[in-house]
């Protein structure tokens, strides 16, 4: 369960945030969301898949860390294994709040910067501070709020991508099935992918449009990352010898 509040200088003045990565924090995930300007980072990782959500029907792209529930192949007793962690993990304990203005704004005009009290990297004496003695935003909350701004950029981002795939039919379902090592099975399943077959059929006025609209390159960071499932089975087959 999370418990946002609003963030204060008054009311965190002393809210330090352990910035390690563990199960106990919360990091042992299979999947999160990503955004297209993150693209480019994220597939020198992650395999980046389309997912489409059973009760809104919209589709969000995700880096994809494991092949079961509640399993991250990146994550060890050391820490998180990878040189560029999504900006949805990186935002706990973190979260773009909504409240009205108090100028009469409507509350969706009025994003503010939230903090789950009910998370376990919050504490009073050790990790990252955010206010200094003096009350001012330390460089660390600074940081936090600029990738918070970037995720609410990126979700507006997404749907316009999304919207562009769609019109052009280039999402499909993937469906992937590996033999480990041990001889067990494991699966990629329900999740989407850009069709490189209608891709290539694309005539050259929509492929300039995608371009100039900044989505042709994430389509091809999109398809690039399929290298990285062999950095899954990799990881997977380590794991289990």
């Amino acid at each position: 369960m999370s418990n946002y509040v609003i963030l204060t200088k008054v009311a965190h003045k002393d809210t330090k945030v352990i910035l390690d990565r563990s199960t106990a924090y919360g990091d042992k995930v299979k999947i999160a969301l990503t955004f297209p300007p993150e693209f480019r980072n994220v597939q020198a990782c992650y395999p980046i898949f389309f997912i489409k959500d059973g009760e809104t029907g919209q589709f969000y792209p995700a880096a994809v860390f494991g092949f079961e529930e509640n399993e991250n192949l990146f994550l060890s007793d050391q820490g998180w294994d990878a040189s560029y962690i999504p900006m949805m993990i990186r935002r706990h304990p973190f979260l773009i709040g909504y409240q009205p203005g108090p100028n009469g704004e409507a509350a969706e005009d009025n994003p503010v910067v939230s903090i789950d009290m009910d998370n376990p990297r919050l504490n009073t004496e050790k990790g990252e501070a955010l206010f200094t003695e003096e009350g001012n935003q330390t460089e660390y909350l600074q940081q936090s709020i600029a990738g918070l701004e970037a995720i609410h950029a990126g979700h507006e981002h997404n749907k316009i991508f999304i919207e562009a795939l769609l019109a052009n039919d280039l999402l499909e379902p993937f469906t992937l099935e590996i033999t480990l090592n041990n001889g067990s099975n494991n699966q990629l399943l329900g999740f989407y992918t850009i069709s490189e077959e209608r891709l290539r059929e694309l005539d050259g006025d929509t492929l300039m449009k995608l371009n100039k609209e900044g989505y042709l390159q994430a389509i091809h960071m999109q398809l690039a990352s399929f290298a990285r499932i062999r950095t899954l089975i990799d990881k997977k087959n380590a794991l289990l010898s």
